[in-house]
């Protein structure tokens, strides 16, 4: 295939440029599972890596600003009992991130403001339905607390993480479930399964509302959703051929684009970039990352360059638009994972001599506040992701003080409840959670090993206060006997039995 011929575009000169060794994260023992995922996850506060760990899956987080050497003893998240498969951050809290591992367990997490001090184990909710590994985690992108999983059951869930409970429970898939997305305001959900079908489903409902074979290949497929409706995926060719297509969900069988790239066998993974309608193409053992521009003029998919590395890449992650830096101009950053235990941040740039903020390269992105609370959703209601302006830039929020999770109630949420009032009313405070009741039965604990203790020293107190009466009772009747003692012998006697008399009073009162 030729790239030679490329339109005119005020992305044509993006150029990719990686940061110096330290500037990175370096020493991380990146996993070595086969699973088809990113093993990368980042937003502008945190760097999350699954990792190798003994006696079950774990993943790492890191504050951007800890570079350098990490060290081998560095905090964990470490509460599966299988490896770790997939990871996401939810775009609406930075801090809240959602795990899938072959314990068949999902997970959802809360990293405290500037990293972790010691090893988490205590998840903020368990997301229990998966029979078979949980490959796939993906959050809503408008709707607050909603978190889609899959596994390999062929089973999609979609829950509320706020309450704990499944929504919906989509089983329209035969085989293995390779990739998800939503489309721009959430409203459907697009899927690629083993089958080598791609899905265009109602995530509401779980109906499918068509579907088409996408690419011949056997391996892996990927599909995403491109911000005005379009199904772009990548997958291979009965030759075994990596390619590329681009479909409009009318008619998914019949794609408008479909190229052959090259003849790799890693699976491409795209990442899209809606503000700029740019398409990354990075695949798992690959040394390059290409990039396209998705316009309305033939070709449609227009190749702009590729970015060339020295080493193959293990995993790679996406920051958020609102996590980049605009006063360089940077429009992507990519988090790339070798297998050395080295995680390289890569920034493309488009090239300007003015230092005023380029509003063309910078329209209003998706912030980190949802449109829908999770009730609204299921309830049909749909919103487009609210939108903010860079020209400031982004300073990401603090942290809430406390993340207590129970039932029925929305932990994870921003938004204050309807009216102004607190679920339970003046007081403010729901039922109590795991986390506070596990508190209170420590403190319990405590106070009844005090109230034993002092038990114990009012026992041995009185003791001994009887011990010293009996020795003062006992003082007299031996001096009596010392005195009618003829005996200079026995004098004696009775003087070292008064001086061991008052010894003994004195150790008492001592003890005392």
């Amino acid at each position: 295939m030729s790239f030679r011929v490329v339109r005119s575009s005020k992305f044509r000169h993006v150029y990719g440029q990686a940061l110096k060794r330290e500037q990175c994260y370096d020493n991380i023992r990146v996993s070595k599972s086969s699973w088809d995922s990113t093993f990368c996850a980042v937003n502008p506060k945190f760097l999350a890596i699954i990792v190798e760990s003994a006696g079950g899956g774990a993943f790492i987080v890191l504050p951007h600003n800890k570079v350098g050497r990490i060290a081998a003893d560095h905090p964990l998240v470490g509460g599966h009992k299988g490896p770790v498969l997939d990871i996401a951050f939810c775009p609406h809290n930075d801090n809240v991130i959602a795990s899938g591992s072959e314990d068949c367990v999902a997970k959802v997490w809360h990293i405290p403001d500037g990293g972790l001090h010691k090893t988490l184990t205590e998840p903020i909710v368990d997301l229990v339905y998966h029979q078979r590994r949980v490959g796939l985690v993906l959050w809503h992108p408008t709707a607050l607390n909603v978190l889609l999983t899959a596994g390999s059951d062929n089973q999609v869930v979609i829950w509320n993480v706020g309450t704990g409970e499944a929504l919906v429970e989509i089983t329209c898939h035969p085989d293995i479930v390779y990739s998800a997305c939503f489309n721009w305001d959430g409203s459907q959900l697009l899927t690629s399964c083993k089958d080598k079908k791609i899905r265009l489903i109602n995530p509401r409902t779980g109906e499918v509302e068509s579907d088409a074979i996408s690419h011949e290949g056997s391996k892996a497929t990927r599909a995403i959703f491109l911000r005005h409706g379009l199904v772009f995926t990548t997958g291979f060719s009965k030759m075994s051929e990596r390619q590329y297509s681009l479909r409009t969900p009318d008619c998914l069988s019949e794609p408008i684009v479909m190229v052959e790239l090259d003849t790799s066998n890693g699976v491409m993974f795209p990442l899209y970039d809606p503000d700029t309608n740019l398409v990354y193409l990075c695949g798992k053992g690959d040394s390059v990352i290409r990039y396209f521009e998705i316009s309305s003029e033939p070709p449609f998919v227009h190749y702009i360059n590729t970015f060339q590395t020295p080493d193959p890449q293990r995993g790679i992650g996406m920051m958020p638009k609102r996590g980049c830096d605009v006063n360089s101009c940077e429009i992507s950053r990519f988090y790339r994972l070798n297998n050395s235990g080295l995680c390289q941040a890569i920034t493309m740039t488009v090239p300007r001599k003015a230092e005023l903020f380029q509003q063309d390269l910078y329209p209003d992105t998706i912030g980190d506040t949802a449109a829908l609370s999770a009730d609204e959703w299921i309830g049909g209601k749909d919103a487009e992701p609210i939108l903010i302006s860079l020209k400031d830039g982004y300073k990401p929020p603090e942290s809430k003080a406390a993340m207590n999770v129970t039932r029925r109630t929305n932990v994870l949420d921003k938004m204050p409840p309807k009216g102004g009032k607190s679920p339970t009313g003046a007081g403010g405070l729901g039922g109590t959670s795991p986390v506070a009741d596990k508190t209170l039965q420590e403190f319990a604990d405590e106070i009844r090993k005090l109230k034993a203790m002092i038990v114990k020293h009012e026992n041995r107190i009185r003791a001994l206060e009887a011990e010293a009466a009996l020795s003062k009772m006992a003082a007299p009747a031996a001096a009596a006997a010392a005195t009618d003692d003829e005996d200079g012998a026995g004098g004696g006697d009775g003087l070292q039995t008064s001086a061991a008399s008052a010894a003994a009073q004195e150790l008492a009162a001592d003890e005392v």
